[in-house]
């Protein structure tokens, strides 16, 4: 691989870790956002869903836009309009100003989202090897840097924004640096494409469009409610309580972190698949806990599992459809926003009408889902013919490269 491609793959890397901390500093600090901004608790589920709704928007904005410009130059101005609009969300002082940064937000990280993975995309396809779980790692462990971050804010009683002002300031002129790097990558010669060219039926985008929204549904219920079932279910006291999500968060780096390896050794298809169990055997302990350990045994499947398939689904997307893959993975990502929407909501309501160890068992066969539609991830062609990697010839950015 040529030095450009390295640097090209370790900007990229870069970018997904720089959105895990700016997401997890967003997230995790949400009640001091309500109590800042007097946000009533009626007002608030309007708030936090308006972000991914708008999110969702710009994605399909972003696949007409990526017709006229490449993918890096909208990654390369989307994500310091994250970073920008996180420091507006602790800088506001009323309740239109803080909905004017979550709007700017929700607006720049669904493009954000979308060329991210259309670049990670692109890359692997140059490389001829799995490396999108890599990019996803990364992500995860910024989204560990961030929560750390979060709560060294909380526990020295810090305003919003002087715990947000060191992020930006630091991460904002990396990002720009590293934005240099980017490479759109447009592989020649390719074999005639599943999806009929350029063109992106949706028959053969929905069973991967299920899956991504099933797995943030899944993501979603761990974010959202991990920490409330461990004490109001499993009683187990508000400290021990907090440490589910972060365990979540390390194992999904770790899976994640080896998790290319498995797919060239083993494709994936058997990658999901095993994930996949390993997901639904997660929600399944959580179910069944008699304790708070034995829960959070549960979670830690949980990250284990679905670790793998998000970004695995953008990946299948990639090779389905080989002339017009950033269109599909715009359009994949929507479903990214719609599981997030809907997952919160859902268990809550099944908790609240039922009990909360039913509600686990919904994303459980939500998850189960994976294996009906496991063969949409490829056999053969998504080890990318391991121990002999294919010989290409590629255009990176505007000038050639043989691989």
């Amino acid at each position: 691989m040529t030095a450009m491609l390295r640097r090209g793959r370790a900007a990229l890397g870069f970018s997904f870790f720089v959105q895990g901390v700016t997401f997890a500093l967003l997230v995790t600090r949400i009640p001091a956002i309500q109590d800042r901004y007097g946000i009533s608790d009626g007002l608030l589920p309007v708030f936090l869903a308006a972000v991914p709704i708008l999110a969702g928007v710009a994605s399909v904005v972003t696949e007409k836009l990526v017709k006229r410009v490449p993918p890096s130059v909208v990654l390369r101005w989307s994500q310091p309009l994250v970073l920008l609009a996180l420091l507006g969300v602790g800088a506001g002082r009323g309740l239109w100003q803080v909905a004017c940064a979550l709007a700017a937000f929700g607006l720049s990280v669904g493009a954000l989202d979308a060329s991210m993975n259309m670049l990670g995309v692109s890359l692997q396809r140059v490389y001829g090897r799995s490396i999108m779980l890599g990019f996803h790692a990364a992500y995860s462990l910024g989204g560990i840097v961030g929560a750390s971050a979060a709560w060294a804010g909380a526990h020295w009683h810090l305003s919003l924004f002087v715990s947000y002002l060191p992020a930006v300031a630091l991460l904002l002129p990396l990002a720009l640096a590293g934005s240099r790097f980017y490479l759109d990558a447009e592989e020649h010669g390719k074999e005639a494409p599943v999806g009929g060219g350029g063109a992106v039926g949706f028959g053969l985008l929905l069973p991967l469009c299920l899956v991504m929204a099933c797995a943030y549904i899944g993501d979603s219920t761990v974010s959202n409610w991990s920490a409330k079932y461990l004490q109001d279910v499993l009683g187990s006291s508000e400290q021990l309580a907090t440490v589910p999500y972060n365990v979540y968060m390390v194992t999904t780096l770790l899976g994640r972190a080896v998790g290319d390896l498995g797919v060239r050794r083993f494709g994936a298809v058997a990658v999901v698949r095993g994930g996949t169990l390993l997901a639904a055997g997660g929600f399944g302990v959580v179910a069944v806990a008699t304790g708070p350990w034995v829960g959070m045994f549960g979670f830690t499947l949980l990250g284990f599992g679905l670790c793998v398939i998000v970004p695995q689904t953008f990946a299948a997307a990639g090779r389905l459809f080989p002339g017009g893959s950033d269109a599909a993975i715009a359009r994949l990502n929507i479903f990214n926003y719609v599981g997030f929407l809907v997952g919160s909501p859902l268990v809550g309501a099944l908790g609240d009408a039922w009990s909360y160890r039913g509600a686990m068992l919904v994303p459980m066969v939500l998850v189960l889902v994976t294996l009906v539609y496991a063969r949409s991830f490829g056999a053969e062609d998504a080890r990318y013919r391991v121990g002999h990697e294919r010989a290409r010839v590629v255009d990176v950015g505007r000038g050639g490269n043989e691989v």
